[in-house]
């Protein structure tokens, strides 16, 4: 592994070497390992989640050393570089049509894919569930019993290119057409109403207390939020911008099923 990882730096020093089917060879290793999962762009080390860049970087070099083919699958036709993935029987995975996730993405035993799309290099735990017309973007980290409901929208890191990838950890509840990009990591057990839209630079605020309390970047474990906005001035007057609120909290129970309505029922959260 450590030989695969000093050809691919030195290749993303000198792209001039993805000419070379030693490191071609090397960036197709890494993608199968990736598609197996026994490699992941981001892995969780305690509390805290370490980024192994090389295996991103593999990612966004294995594009231009892969030609463009025409996929056939029955009356449907395809024209990209990244073969679908395939075998998911054999995987324990259930796949709706039209679902579709790329080759060298990771699906564990148990995730169920409506018509929805998973990107190369994201990583799905078991449990969770990818609905409709949800995507995951390019390396995301989604854990393991989670609910991306209709339409919600995961970002990548490929274009543009992003340090971390987005992180939703086990257990979460991702309400329709939320939008959560830029690296955002949004902790264990926590759910976002329906419409909340998360970047690196979005206020979240936490309104539950006598005052209230601002996270960038990160939701906290256990988190109910929903849309908001503040006031914020400009030079040509006062404009209310988007940001997200947090309400409330998930109660520290075995049975998450049981939590998670009791928190949308007590928050009136539309998901």
């Amino acid at each position: 592994m450590n030989q695969i990882r000093t050809i691919i730096e030195a290749a993303w020093e000198d792209r001039s070497l993805l000419k070379t089917s030693m490191t071609q060879e090397a960036i197709r290793s890494v993608v199968e390992l990736l598609d197996k999962g026994e490699v992941r762009v981001a892995e969780p080390l305690g509390d805290y989640w370490k980024v192994n860049d090389w295996v991103k970087k593999a990612v966004v070099m294995y594009f231009p050393i892969c030609k463009m083919e025409t996929i056939e699958v029955g009356p449907f036709e395809f024209h990209d570089k990244i073969p679908l993935k395939s075998g998911y029987e054999a995987k324990g995975v259930r796949v709706v049509p039209h679902a579709i996730a790329r080759h060298g993405s990771y699906l564990e035993r148990g995730v169920i894919m409506m018509p929805s799309y998973v990107n190369i290099g994201a990583w799905v735990g078991s449990g969770t569930m990818v609905d409709t017309w949800a995507t995951v973007g390019s390396c995301a980290q989604i854990g393991r019993n989670v609910h991306l409901s209709g339409g919600v929208g995961i970002g990548g890191v490929l274009e543009p290119l992003q340090a971390t990838p987005t992180i939703i950890e086990d257990n979460c509840f991702i309400g329709s057409r939320c939008i959560v990009v830029e690296g955002v990591r949004v902790r264990k057990e926590a759910v976002l109403g329906a419409g909340v839209i998360l970047t690196k630079s979005s206020h979240i605020i936490d309104v539950t207390g006598d005052e209230p309390v601002t996270y960038k970047g990160e939701v906290p474990e256990r988190a109910v939020v929903i849309p908001g906005s503040y006031t914020k001035s400009f030079p040509s007057g006062d404009y209310n911008v988007n940001c997200a609120l947090i309400i409330g909290r998930r109660k520290e129970s075995t049975d998450k099923k049981v939590s998670l309505n009791d928190a949308l029922r007590d928050h009136s959260v539309a998901v």
